[in-house]
């Protein structure tokens, strides 16, 4: 049983290598250009593979992880959520799956939340980073709805909350890499790369501004 869950982890791992990768292809190259395009899907395939194997492999004997469970469902969340962003460029109201996409990343928010909160009671050791990001969670899936009820008025916001989002998913292989591939595990390793993705996506949110309407015209054209 050992050796298939190792197995699984080096499959893991191969898929992750393969995000980081073109993650950040994704990000060095012209947005909205073919390259870009093509390093995001396998960005997307690979992060969608890589999180779906790590989720039962936390429930196997001694490799039991709750924290790497919720994260794992919190970048699948990410690269999905990302993904169907790019549909609103065509879509005139937000669709059921995005609803129920955003509704179950709120539900695990709030289990995060309460594992925070009861780890910070019990002491537990690095128990914060369920609070912080089941905040992180909550506050994006809140977003997501605001999003949806104000369709109309924030529909020319898609680029943002594609970028944001595929920040997001790529700020995650970093830290799984890090943490993972090269052993390294404390506070600022977990919340550093969200920081720096965190400004990176501010800085494309003043960019993509819907006010500067003829720059995303000049991105969807390209």
């Amino acid at each position: 049983m050992e050796t298939v869950i190792r197995i699984f982890i080096y499959i893991h791992a191969f898929f992750g290598g393969i995000g980081l990768v073109a993650g950040m292809a994704s990000i060095l190259l012209k947005k909205g250009n073919v390259l870009h395009q093509k390093a995001g899907k396998i960005f997307s395939v690979s992060m969608i593979v890589n999180s779906l194997i790590i989720l039962p492999i936390c429930w196997m004997p001694k490799h039991q992880n709750i924290f790497l469970f919720l994260i794992g469902i919190f970048t699948i969340y990410l690269v999905l959520s990302g993904n169907r962003a790019l549909n609103y460029r065509f879509q005139t109201n937000a669709e059921w799956i995005d609803k129920l996409l955003s509704g179950s990343m709120l539900f695990f928010s709030l289990i995060m939340l309460l594992l925070g909160a009861y780890s910070q009671i019990n002491n537990i050791v690095n128990g914060i980073l369920f609070t912080i990001f089941g905040a992180i969670g909550a506050y994006l899936s809140i977003k997501d709805f605001i999003f949806y009820k104000n369709f109309s008025v924030n529909n020319k916001k898609w680029l943002v909350k594609h970028a944001g989002m595929m920040t997001g998913a790529f700020t995650a292989s970093i830290t799984a890499f890090i943490v993972a591939g090269l052993n390294i595990s404390n506070l600022i390793v977990w919340i550093a790369p969200g920081i720096l993705g965190g400004i990176y996506t501010f800085y494309w949110s003043k960019k993509l501004s819907p006010k500067k309407k003829h720059q995303q015209e000049n991105v969807l054209r390209n």
